[in-house]
């Protein structure tokens, strides 16, 4: 259900600002991400990038933000989503998630995703939205803070 949905657009460099200074709410209050980047509006860009995309309030506020990068597999893989602390509950994210999906769909790749164990509100909304977990690869560079980043993909 999307309470308040938002407009999904490309990202522009005018968005970074706004995308950075949430991400840091992000990360205080839920952990992600799990190491704060040294810079944080490159770490928005990451190496591979097929799409960024922003998604809006209804006044116009940038409120989350989703990233498609290439896998070594050919594969798309769903990074950088996260939304604005103020605007989560609405369907925001899930929005972003379906827009990453549909976007890897059209460029003929297998969607999937990788997420920290500590994201939790992040690993159930992935679940809600019917993806599966396929597997674990453990971790030791997330501190006492997570031990292993989970593997998803969408269920047929």
């Amino acid at each position: 259900m999307c309470l308040g949905c938002g407009v999904i657009r490309e990202r522009s460099k005018d968005d970074l600002e706004s995308c950075v200074g949430f991400l840091r709410d992000v990360h205080e209050l839920a952990g992600y991400p799990l190491n704060w980047p040294a810079d944080a509006r490159a770490w928005l860009t990451p190496p591979g990038l097929l799409g960024a995309w922003v998604i809006t309030t209804e006044d116009g506020r940038v409120a989350g933000h989703v990233a498609l990068t290439a896998g070594s597999d050919g594969s798309a893989l769903v990074e950088r989503l996260f939304v604005d602390p103020k605007a989560t509950g609405g369907g925001l994210g899930r929005q972003l998630l379906d827009h990453a999906v549909l976007m890897g769909s059209e460029l003929g790749r297998r969607v999937c995703l990788e997420v920290a164990d500590n994201c939790h509100a992040a690993i159930g909304l992935y679940r809600r939205a019917g993806w599966r977990e396929i597997g674990r690869t453990p971790i030791d560079w997330g501190a006492d803070q997570a031990s292993a980043v989970l593997h998803f993909e969408p269920s047929s």
